[in-house]
């Protein structure tokens, strides 16, 4: 029997990197694979009816949808209209971290089996964090642009200017997953003492590899700081005025992970004051960031738009990740991923 299935890609995970990805996992299999390029990240994600960071429209969704049993994407809103208007529907899988453009209750309520693909970016995060980190712990940032403008700052060598190394530098990250981790692993072996604080890591998880601390102690202690926290009700403004006032004085701050852990304006006032001699940030509270805003104009900033996550790897991992959940669910096999295993009487 002919499966319908929909690859709603987008310019960034292709509809024939999701097509490809379906037919390796699934050889022999009978698929009527349709496609669909979605407009991100050409037009930003927003929200859509019900779920957030979407691209593309209900209306293109159901019409592409129908007839289909299986949609693989990353963008596409699967919504309370879309689950009404598409009852063929059983397998949503989301080439995300968490698949934050579905609605799960909906998706559950009308028996739609929803996966996501986790870690999918995790080495490109890490190493942006890296280039980032090392960027902002050297000027990187204001040297280019003077450079670029055909200034060339001799003062950057008065000691005062002097960026400082890696090596025999303490490290704080605020997080431990699977980012955080490969970060702490990079750092060591560039000879820096790192710390770590993370609440849901137990001692035994970083040994060797950091010193598990109180989030007080890494604060106090290191001279660079890089955030790799999830966004929660208790890690919203985790970082602020008194956090960024407990470092070092001339500390470097960093942060891949999401712009609501950190205070911005905190951060701005930190870098004109001295208390903070650089940061890097992929994440803003509001992207893409307004025009004008104060932290575009902020010396001492290295600045990156949301791009951490954005390599071809990851892109060929996220459409085989999901393509894996189909090949496991059309045979009759446990997903490894779903966010709502209920629907699957498990």
């Amino acid at each position: 029997m002919t499966t319908t299935v929909l690859a709603a890609g987008d310019h960034f995970v292709l509809p024939r990197l999701l097509t490809g990805e379906l037919r390796a996992a699934v050889p022999g299999a009978d698929l009527d694979v349709r496609e669909l390029t979605l407009p991100w990240p050409h037009v930003p994600f927003g929200p859509v009816a019900d779920v957030d960071e979407a691209s593309g429209t209900e209306e293109e969704l159901i019409e592409a949808l129908r007839g289909a049993r299986i949609c693989v994407t990353q963008m596409a809103p699967l919504t309370e209209r879309v689950l009404a208007a598409c009852p063929g529907l059983e397998l949503y899988c989301v080439s995300r971290g968490g698949p934050v453009n579905a609605d799960l209750a909906a998706a559950t309520r009308h028996g739609v089996a929803v996966c996501n693909a986790p870690g999918r970016n995790a080495v490109a995060t890490a190493e942006h964090t890296l280039a980032l980190l090392l960027a902002a712990a050297r000027g990187v940032g204001d040297v280019h642009t003077d450079l670029k403008r055909g200034i060339w700052r001799g003062d950057y060598y008065d000691y005062d200017n002097c960026g400082i190394e890696i090596n025999g530098s303490v490290v704080g990250l605020v997080g431990f997953g699977a980012i955080g981790s490969r970060v702490a692993r990079v750092l060591g072996a560039m000879g820096a003492r790192v710390l770590v604080h993370d609440p849901y890591v137990r001692e035994e998880a970083v040994g060797g590899v950091a010193e598990l601390v109180s989030l007080d102690e890494l604060l106090s202690r290191s001279r660079i700081v890089s955030l790799h926290a999830r966004v929660t009700e208790e890690t919203k403004g985790m970082i602020g005025r008194a956090e960024i006032a407990a470092m070092p004085r001339g500390s470097v701050l960093v942060n891949c992970a999401r712009g609501a852990l950190l205070d911005y304006e905190a951060v701005c006032d930190a870098l004109d004051a001295g208390q903070l001699a650089g940061a890097g940030f992929d994440v803003f509270p509001t992207e893409p960031v307004p025009a004008g805003a104060r932290l575009l104009s902020t010396p001492g900033v290295v600045l990156t738009p949301h791009i951490a996550g954005a390599s071809q790897e990851v892109a060929r991992k996220a459409a085989r990740i999901v393509a894996g959940e189909v090949g496991r669910f059309l045979r009759g096999e446990p997903l490894a991923h779903c966010a709502n295993p209920e629907v699957l009487g498990s």
